[in-house]
């Protein structure tokens, strides 16, 4: 087989292709978590504990003042950006669940399918039972 008939195959395969859909459905996913996280919970998280962004949140270690943004202070020289970390760990932890619950949905709906067993195929007589069979009922008949 030359390569690119071995490539064509498995790229073709049906769990190639599913891999490459649940990407990029992930990839999108992700960026809608991403919003969530920024736009909607931070700005809640900084309101509770004082107000300010808290993706600024940073200790300087390079002698800036520390009420200079995080862009700009990360121009100045390193900083430990706590702040930004704690946001994305947050995106993290929410992107887990978010999964976790589809995954659990999707395992409880698989469990309450009906799952169709296929019969047994009857057990395959031995030659030497047969047999026996056959003189039995050939005795039968002269009998």
């Amino acid at each position: 087989m030359s390569f690119v008939q071995e490539f064509k195959s498995f790229a073709v395969k049906g769990n190639v292709m599913d891999l490459a859909v649940g990407v990029i459905i992930g990839a999108a996913f992700g960026k809608i978590v991403d919003s969530l996280v920024a736009d909607m919970i931070m700005p809640l998280v900084s309101l509770v504990i004082g107000g300010l962004d808290f993706a600024n949140y940073y200790l300087p270690l390079a002698g800036q003042a520390a009420n200079l943004p995080l862009a700009e202070a990360k121009k100045l020289g390193a900083v430990f950006a706590y702040g930004s970390f704690v946001t994305v760990a947050l995106n993290f932890f929410i992107l887990a669940l978010v999964i976790f619950v589809m995954v659990r949905q999707i395992n409880r709906l698989k469990a309450s399918q009906p799952t169709q067993v296929a019969p047994e195929p009857a057990p395959i007589t031995p030659e030497d039972v047969l047999l026996l069979r056959e003189i039995r009922d050939s005795l039968k008949n002269k009998g």
